[in-house]
């Protein structure tokens, strides 16, 4: 990605404008000063979300090390049936209503009993830990959201989504997605069309150029650094859109249009999604009989090649059924559904992956991608190197922001009035280009006006004070 302030005048050259014309080295200026408002002005929000989402790239294993009693339990060759299971988690948590029960992911592993207990945050559960070969209840922890983070790995969470400011926070890793990928894209074309002198040109486009230095190694740096995570930022920056909240909902909207909604299994009293049953009431849950009822649902979904690790979801209502699912999201992926009848242990209806749209398959791939599970321990490095490249990415960009300062004070954008010099057939589907993005990006556009309102208010100014200074009538 380029500097946000690569080494170009300061102020308009004296003389009249330059020829109107189509050729990038007239949009060039329009692109370095959108990258300088953007690079100077989003990047504290860049560099907190890449920060806490460092920190979230190591949750997983901080969660493995602080839980390891509750999520671990010796390995024995017997194991006890989920209903006895169940059945201690029951007696443990008297105050609890089972809705859930997510078996072992493999040897030494605990059974995970979800409970709905009064006063817990929304999305949150209380997980029972049971030993899968004694019915030992080995502890109790909140469980939030459907990765089952707990507390730490959720308090870590909700750093990164909304720096525990609630909704309201929530606008500052939004505003930070909306620009990601303008801040790399913009930075990516000024890096390629950067001028370079004949001879290794290649190397210098991919790897900082030796025997620099100043401006122009911290120049180096920069570019190289981000023409290496660009395709991640990009990544990271589509994936974070879908949970925020305004552009979010414009892309529900637009996969609900084109029919690229995940699909859910049509069973009534149970197909839909874990997380949905936030908020609703699960009274009914206790009046359904859970003693073999449980085994014989494991059991069926075994018979449809289901297998571990499996979340067997509660019937919403008395003589429902009961949903199994695979949760296994490391690679090839598990995520095959069936809906059982407990009186008849019959499967009555599928739900395969493989059946997903591809556009389902692509947005599940991502989230999980975005969250460090899709890969496992692989995945979560991968994010820990983007996030400390994009803090890496911003702080050299401040830092050439400072090298380019003048004297005193900070260094000055970009000449304005670039636009005037791009030819009318480039600046009319750039301007239709930026509003529709503005228009499904809702703090993107917001944000770009406030930028262009006020890169408007200075230059009138600078106009004013340029007139009184030459003794021309306003």
């Amino acid at each position: 990605m380029s500097s946000i302030l690569e080494a170009e005048p300061t102020t308009e050259p004296p003389g009249p404008p330059a020829p109107r014309g189509g050729s990038w080295a007239a949009l060039r200026p329009l692109v370095l000063r959108l990258h300088f408002y953007a690079g100077v002005l989003v990047a504290p929000f860049l560099l907190v979300a890449a920060a806490t989402g460092l920190l979230y790239a190591a949750s997983w294993q901080v969660e493995e090390i602080v839980y390891s009693h509750e999520l671990n339990a010796p390995a024995r060759p017997t194991t006890t049936p989920l209903s006895q299971q169940v059945a201690a988690a029951r007696a443990a948590q008297p105050r609890g209503t089972v809705i859930a029960v997510r078996t072992p992911a493999g040897p030494g592993r605990t059974t995970a009993v979800l409970m709905d207990v009064p006063g817990l945050a929304p999305s949150t559960k209380l997980a029972v830990f049971v030993d899968p070969h004694t019915a030992e209840v080995r502890g109790a922890l909140e469980s939030y959201g459907s990765s089952g983070a707990l507390p730490v790995r959720a308090w870590i969470s909700h750093l990164h989504r909304n720096l525990h400011l609630g909704e309201p926070g929530r606008i500052y890793s939004e505003l930070a997605a909306s620009w990601l990928w303008v801040v790399a894209l913009g930075g990516l074309v000024l890096w390629l069309s950067r001028r370079r002198r004949p001879g290794r040109r290649v190397r210098r486009l991919l790897a900082p150029e030796p025997g620099t230095t100043g401006l122009r190694r911290s120049l180096s740096w920069h570019g190289a650094v981000g023409l290496w995570a660009v395709t991640g930022l990009l990544f990271l920056s589509a994936t974070g859109l879908t949970w925020s909240t305004y552009a979010g909902a414009n892309v529900d909207e637009l996969r609900a249009a084109l029919n690229w909604s995940t699909p859910a299994l049509s069973t009534a009293s149970g197909g839909g999604d874990h997380s949905a049953h936030t908020g609703s009431d699960h009274s009914a849950h206790g009046a359904v009989p859970s003693g073999a009822a449980v085994d014989r649902v494991a059991g069926a979904a075994a018979g449809a090649g289901l297998s571990g690790p499996l979340e067997i979801v509660w019937p919403e209502a008395s003589g429902g059924a009961y949903v199994v699912k695979e949760i296994d999201y490391a690679w090839p992926q598990r995520l095959d559904q069936v809906a059982v009848d407990p009186a008849s242990a019959r499967v009555a209806e599928e739900l395969r992956f493989a059946d997903h749209p591809p556009a389902a398959k692509l947005a599940r791939w991502g989230i999980d991608g975005h969250m460090g599970r899709l890969f496992g321990p692989a995945n979560q490095l991968l994010l820990a190197v983007l996030a400390g490249g994009l803090v890496f990415l911003v702080g050299y960009g401040y830092r050439m922001w400072w090298q380019r300062r003048p004297t005193r004070g900070f260094a000055r954008p970009y000449r304005r009035g670039a636009w005037r010099r791009v030819h009318w057939a480039v600046l009319v589907p750039a301007t239709v280009a930026a509003v529709a993005a503005g228009w499904f990006v809702p703090l993107l556009g917001v944000s770009l006006a406030g930028f262009l309102l006020v890169d408007v208010l200075l230059g009138l100014r600078a106009r004013i004070a340029s007139r009184r200074t030459t003794g021309t009538p306003a």
